[in-house]
């Protein structure tokens, strides 16, 4: 039996497999509100075959958003066009959705990434950003604002009440995004957290707002349904964050009743040099939060591409969880021809069965001659 098509209990949700289609930003949200492209987006992503779909960074007010293009969860709009969308999916698919929550910080205020190559906002569609500290993320970029005592309230409340609108959309799942340079990550980062308060220095201090909008975000989230959290486990730059240090992160999250623990890096430093053309690039990151945390669930994430790929990954113990993100959209069935590949039922919808590898074995036959 393939450890990929093994069903994995994730806090209360039991998955179907392994393989999780990890968020992705579209850029194509007017005011923060889905539009029929994500209805399309998401429903395929639905089909395709994953144990479970985790949607794009979606913004928990304004001021969070990437992009002036981004997704948001913050009004009554964008929570009904949500829960139209789920509505939908649900009578053809029982395939888990989640929602990945998240504050850009001073990362935020931004184009579309084919607009001026995803830099600045022009002034008539840019906001006041905000961070750890008054440091910007480029030369030419936007000076955040420092969070203060009040400004982190209201962030830690936007997260409450997005969770809540998540919950009454119809999401399944929460995913805490605290990575990739975003306001969380920028506290963690001892590269953009120079604070000199009770929230910078040691990692107990860096870690001290991340864990309040964790706690809190914990506390909101109904315990019927699943929640997990993506961190950095490398800033790619000499003085960032370290494996070690991610591994205490995790730690702190398992014990405060995370269902999983999501590994990535990078996005914090501009100038970092990050080998994102390596398969298997970023593993080493799960590997060591797995080894510190054995018994939480820990996901892969990083150009894991071939079905044979994420099998190894899994029987070897680096993780228990397989994120895969362009491959998907490259290959909308990747999960049923993993399934294939590795000697499992194609699973593909009743309506599409024709077109499978049992039922149209020439076709099947020529397609792989032609890998």
């Amino acid at each position: 039996m393939s450890l990929l098509f093994t069903p994995r209990a994730v806090g209360p949700l039991t998955l179907k497999n392994r393989i999780v289609v990890a968020p992705m930003c579209q850029y194509s949200a007017v005011d923060g509100v889905p539009q029929p492209w994500h209805a399309q987006h998401i429903a395929r992503l639905a089909l395709s075959g994953a144990g479970l779909v985790v949607i794009e960074a979606t913004g928990v007010e304004a001021a969070g958003r990437i992009s002036w293009a981004d997704t948001g969860l913050w009004n009554d709009e964008q929570e009904a066009a949500f829960a139209r969308i789920i509505r939908d999916i649900r009578t053809y698919s029982d395939t888990p959705i989640g929602v990945q929550l998240a504050h850009a910080g001073r990362k935020a205020s931004t184009n579309p990434p084919w607009i001026d190559r995803g830099g600045p906002a022009p002034a008539d569609k840019a906001w006041e950003t905000f961070s750890a500290s008054a440091q910007a993320f480029k030369a030419d970029w936007h000076t955040p604002t420092a969070l203060d005592q009040a400004g982190m309230d209201r962030v830690v409340a936007a997260f409450v009440d997005s969770a809540k609108r998540a919950d009454r959309a119809g999401f399944d799942l929460v995913e805490l995004h605290a990575a990739h340079g975003y306001l969380l990550a920028q506290f963690l980062s001892p590269l953009s957290n120079e604070r000199t308060d009770e929230y910078g220095g040691a990692l107990e201090n860096r870690m001290r707002f991340p864990l309040r909008v964790a706690k809190a975000l914990r506390d909101a989230w109904p315990r019927t349904k699943a929640l997990g959290a993506r961190f950095n486990g490398s800033d790619w730059t000499e003085g960032g964050i370290t494996p070690d240090e991610a591994a205490t992160f995790g730690q702190a999250l398992h014990a405060m009743g995370y269902d999983y623990l999501h590994l990535t890096s990078g996005g914090n430093v501009a100038t970092a040099r990050i080998p994102g053309d390596q398969l298997n690039y970023q593993i080493a990151f799960a590997e060591t939060v797995k080894a510190a945390v054995p018994e939480a669930n820990v996901m892969a994430v990083g150009m894991i591409v071939t079905p044979q790929q994420a099998e190894a990954l899994l029987v070897e113990g680096k993780a228990d969880l397989i994120a895969v993100a362009r491959a998907v959209l490259d290959d909308p069935n990747w999960g049923h021809h993993a399934a294939v590949a590795l000697g499992q039922p194609e699973g593909l919808p009743v309506q599409y069965e024709r077109a499978g590898a049992a039922h149209w074995p020439g076709y099947a036959a020529a397609r792989a001659s032609a890998d």
